[in-house]
């Protein structure tokens, strides 16, 4: 990676597909050098070889601590921090709760971003112009039925987030939740355990977001003056009322 201090550098979690992988490569498009970090070594090591030499890759469990130190000591100095790593397991409603499925949930939205963020936040400080996009969901802003696990999640994530935007007032670090609407990855592939009939089924008929879109916003955001704070970003398809409801045309 290159070593000039003109060039900011960029932490990716969750970097080794959607829009994870997005952010990636659309802010090294855009200039930034950037880290790529996530448990599929192999992947993120070959999206950072397709990017070229302003990317590396290093293995990253969000949910270990000694995973998370090893990738901090591995970052060198930070200027932005894209907190993307998360995820759904299961559509279970409440009564039904597979409480190792919640701890997953949990462990990986609430506590990975709480690991991640407090190993990098010293350098984001001493950068003199920090940046902490955390991906969150519009799942952070409502609720529906089977989606407690989830939604409970990424509401304490968004929480944290919002919580750390007052906690670092004065500090020069801006901080920005970005809440996409029903966006087309892997997502539901990992909610439904691989069962992409089921995964499909989500976004049949309708025209959802992709990654780029999301990343072309976080993209905005970085590369927005020092004194600009963009707090939060709502963003749904043309298909999907703030009220959960999604058009589809069969």
């Amino acid at each position: 990676m290159a070593t000039d201090r003109h060039a900011k550098t960029a932490v990716i979690t969750g970097a080794s597909s959607g829009i994870g992988e997005a952010c990636a490569r659309t802010l090294a498009a855009a200039g930034f050098d950037v880290v790529l970090g996530a448990r599929r070594l192999e992947r993120i090591e070959r999206i950072a070889a397709e990017i070229g030499p302003a990317a590396r890759a290093h293995v990253l469990d969000v949910t270990d601590t000694d995973s998370v130190a090893a990738f901090a000591a591995a970052c060198g100095p930070v200027d932005v921090l894209v907190n993307n790593a998360g995820g759904a397991k299961g559509l279970d409603r409440v009564a039904d709760a597979d409480i190792e499925r919640w701890r997953w949930m949990w462990e990986t939205n609430v506590l990975g971003t709480l690991h991640v963020t407090r190993a990098l936040l010293d350098r984001l400080i001493d950068s003199g112009d920090g940046l902490i996009v955390t991906i969150t969901s519009v799942a952070a802003l409502g609720t529906y039925d089977g989606g407690a696990g989830y939604t409970s999640a990424k509401h304490a994530q968004g929480v944290l987030h919002r919580t750390l935007r007052g906690e670092l007032l004065g500090e020069p670090v801006r901080l920005t939740e970005v809440a996409p609407g029903m966006t087309e990855t892997e997502f539901s592939n990992v909610r439904f355990d691989g069962d992409d009939a089921r995964a499909d089924a989500v976004y049949a008929g309708a025209t959802p977001l992709v990654a780029q879109d999301v990343a072309e916003i976080v993209e905005f955001v970085a590369t927005r003056p020092p004194h600009v704070d963009i707090d939060t970003v709502v963003v749904r398809p043309r298909d999907q009322t703030p009220d959960g409801r999604v058009h589809r045309s069969n």
